[in-house]
């Protein structure tokens, strides 16, 4: 194991049980991708969208495996406000083998050197801005792909991975229990509010035509709901509300009829498969990446008041205006087989784990 001080929580550092924790996810993220390292020695690689929740995760434990094995490896993330992040993450922000550059993916000056690889992570799936400038949303999905994939090539980077997302696939019918890679669904195209769907289906058009004309190799992981350190509790996810509501001693409220049918993949998993898809995926061969276990946003509400609180909860029954009312939960079985990746942490401990992160102690008794 790491010497204590490598490892630093972003919230609750004086809680043991939190540092513990998250040092446990780490260093099972690295038992779990052992095989992976030798082909990443002294690889460059460049990160968009590195700041984010899962660009955490991945520098978070990039970070653990080269101090671990001494892999020589750097990655130059590129960022909006690299001060913004050295408050948040100074650990992470003053790491050696990090170089962190400001700009915005879409017309970012591209860094200069040799690189092998890029990670292109960039665009939140902010539900404010997909509902207030759809137009933004999309410019930037799709203006940020390109400029990603422009610089896969000028770089002749060996390996890229996109981060998609499984809201390509739009409403997912009611008996479709798991929605998989080769169904043909799609969001509506006069809807604004598949702005964000839409751009992420046509990223993944444009990674396929970079494929074709110009080689590049491109793995694609369509990525659904998450848990786990890092995940902000106060915007629009509503397993992130609801944790905040049950810390707080608060009801636990579902707004809606919660109805709505969700799945939860804990970070430490995903970060896992996305190393996994960076280094082994076939290139152009989409996956899906989450919990293939579903549950209604009205259990999902019960089970987080009774892990971490005293079991209140309410739903109010209000009309849901979300942009998908009913199913996400994708179909593993494909990434499970060609990959051998599956889902390790449970809800509950992933619920927990998330909530210690964030100064959670464990129920009073």
């Amino acid at each position: 194991m790491l010497q204590e001080e490598s490892i630093q929580p972003l919230r609750g550092e004086s809680s043991h049980a939190a540092y513990w924790s998250f040092s446990n996810d780490l260093n099972d993220v690295f038992e779990k991708t052992a095989s992976l390292w030798p082909a990443l020695r002294g690889a460059r690689l460049f990160i968009t969208g590195g700041t984010g929740f899962i660009g955490c995760w991945l520098l978070e434990s990039l970070r653990y495996v080269n101090n671990r094995l001494d892999l020589g490896v750097h990655a130059t993330i590129l960022t909006r406000d690299p001060q913004v992040f050295r408050c948040k993450a100074p650990h992470l922000a003053d790491y050696p083998g990090f170089h962190f550059i400001a700009g915005d993916v879409c017309n970012f000056e591209m860094p200069k050197g040799e690189f092998t690889h890029l990670i292109h992570a960039a665009t939140d799936a902010s539900a404010h801005l997909n509902e207030t400038n759809p137009r933004r949303m999309f410019d930037t999905v799709i203006q940020g792909t390109r400029m990603a994939l422009d610089f896969a090539v000028e770089k002749k980077v060996d390996r890229t991975l996109f981060l998609s997302s499984g809201a390509v696939y739009g409403q997912q019918p009611w008996e479709m229990e798991r929605v998989a890679e080769d169904w043909i669904g799609a969001p509506s195209c006069t809807d604004p509010r598949a702005a964000y769907a839409e751009g992420k289906r046509a990223a993944e058009m444009l990674c396929a035509i970079y494929a074709k004309q110009f080689g590049t190799q491109i793995a694609i992981a369509r990525i659904f709901a998450l848990l786990g350190p890092y995940l902000s509790l106060d915007i629009h996810f509503a397993a992130g509300n609801f944790i905040r509501n049950a810390m707080q001693g608060e009801p636990v409220i579902v707004n809606g009829n919660g109805l709505p049918c969700r799945s939860y993949l804990y970070a430490s998993d995903l970060t896992v498969w996305l190393w996994h898809m960076l280094v082994r995926a076939q290139s152009g061969k989409p996956y899906n990446v989450g919990s293939d276990q579903s549950i209604s946003i009205r259990d999902l509400a019960q089970k987080i008041s009774h892990v971490l609180g005293n079991g209140d909860h309410q739903v109010l029954g209000a009309q849901d205006t979300g942009w998908n009312p009913g199913r996400y939960v994708p179909d593993t079985s494909l990434i499970g087989k060609d990959l051998g990746l599956h889902k390790t942490v449970s809800l509950d401990d992933a619920i927990s784990r998330t909530a210690m992160w964030n100064g959670w102690m464990g129920k009073k008794t």
